[in-house]
């Protein structure tokens, strides 16, 4: 069993041991590598850039001069896999801050031994060649450490006995008398200079001035014809913006003439479509209104005319019809109640009493209906006094053969006393 590890690419990772006694060891950059537990050791190495600042104090110079001087150095492990595994045997396991220290007393021992061999003026004055020379010589004692150099520069140089102040001194002495020269000779030169450039400037001046006035009369006598025939010019186009004004004028003048003309035409036409269209509204909302009423007026009269003698002559009809019928209906009545009274007649004739004591008793019930109809409107019968029922019964029947006499004609007396006659 065992685990993953990963790296990133400013990092080296170095895997060593293995199974079955391996010596080999595997350098994995911005990767992943596969350790088995307990047999195989696995360790980082940074790859990041690391920023020394070299000192050298009071180092004597070939002059005998002591000067104090101070750079910035810019190393890395290099990464191809000779110097890399190179690295990782001197430097596996150690701290960013021990390596620093190695090659910043490296650095520092080939700055001495550089600084012994230079004068003070050469280092000050040619920085860059001593900064070139420090890492030339200090390259190949740190490369066969598996480290390179990026980047070398002098911070500073300064002394503690004022050599270079000194040196700065004189120098400037020799540049303030080179400058005072200079500037007398500068000053000297520049009147020499102003004198001949004042000269030009008046020859010029005097050249321009000429030319000036001769431009300045050849411009007067130019201008003076120029105006003459500018004059002319101006007064021949007067005279014709005078004769265009005019004929332009009457061209307008003729041109409103005819607007006006071709105004009163289309107003004509207008009064006269105007017109037309009164003459049209009036039949419109006039005439045909009112030839459209007549029309209706007629219409509904004759209408009604006809409605009037249709129905004259429908009720002339109906009157007709109606009187044929009523007059054969009168006739067949008249016919068969005559018919019927002959029937009668020859029955009763052949039956003699017996025919008249049948429609005596045939027309009894109708008789009853016709006495007993006051007794139906009323709801109830009191009888005051004496038991008066059964002479009040007894008047009724009394009654009877007078009233059928009164109704028929028929004596019902004479019809009982018939001897054989059965009832």
């Amino acid at each position: 069993m065992g685990n993953i590890h990963t790296v990133g690419p400013n990092n080296a990772l170095v895997i060593s041991g293995g199974c079955c006694g391996s010596r080999r060891s595997k350098t994995i950059i911005g990767g992943w590598g596969w350790a088995w537990w307990f047999v195989t050791d696995v360790q980082c190495i940074s790859l990041e850039v690391m920023t020394l600042n070299p000192v050298c104090e009071n180092v004597e110079t070939s002059e005998g001069v002591p000067i104090t001087v101070t750079g910035v150095a810019q190393i890395k492990i290099i990464t191809e896999r000779e110097l890399l595994n190179t690295a990782c045997e001197q430097f596996l396991g150690k701290s960013v801050h021990h390596i620093e220290t190695v090659i910043l007393q490296t650095l520092e021992g080939h700055l001495r031994a550089i600084l012994g061999t230079l004068s003070v003026e050469a280092i000050y004055q040619d920085r860059d060649k001593f900064a070139l020379q420090v890492r030339e010589f200090a390259a190949p004692d740190v490369g066969r450490m598996g480290i390179e150099i990026l980047s070398f520069t002098i911070k500073d140089v300064y002394d503690n006995v004022e050599y270079l102040a000194s040196l700065g001194r004189a120098q400037t002495a020799n540049v303030k008398k080179d400058a005072d020269v200079g500037v007398a000779e500068a000053t000297r030169d520049a009147g020499i200079r102003e004198s001949e450039c004042e000269n030009t400037r008046k020859n010029a001046k005097f050249l321009a001035d000429t030319k000036i006035a001769e431009s300045k009369r050849t411009f007067e006598t130019q201008k003076a014809e120029y105006d003459g025939e500018v004059n002319a010019k101006l007064a021949q186009a007067e005279l014709a913006y005078e004769l265009n004004a005019a004929k332009m004028r009457q061209k307008i003048r003729a041109e409103e003439l005819e607007i006006d003309v071709i105004d009163r035409k289309k107003q004509i036409d207008i009064e006269e479509k105007e017109i037309q269209r009164k003459e049209k509204e009036l039949i419109a909302t006039v005439r045909r209104p009112a030839e459209a009423e007549a029309y209706k007026m007629e219409t509904i009269a004759e209408a009604h005319r006809f409605q009037t003698v249709a129905a004259a002559e429908a009720e002339a009809e109906k009157i007709r019809l109606l009187g044929s019928g009523d007059a054969a209906a009168i006739e067949s009545i008249g016919k068969a109640e005559a018919d019927r009274m002959k029937m009668k007649a020859v029955a009763y004739k052949q039956y003699g009493e017996a025919a008249k004591l049948s429609l005596v008793l045939e027309n009894m019930p109708k008789i009853a209906r016709a006495v007993a109809a006051p007794l139906s409107k009323t709801d109830n019968i009191v009888l005051l006094g004496e038991d008066r029922t059964t002479t009040e019964v007894t008047k009724l029947v009394s009654n009877l053969p007078p009233a059928v006499q009164a109704l028929t004609g028929i004596d019902l007396k004479e019809l009982l006393k018939v001897p054989g006659r059965m009832v």
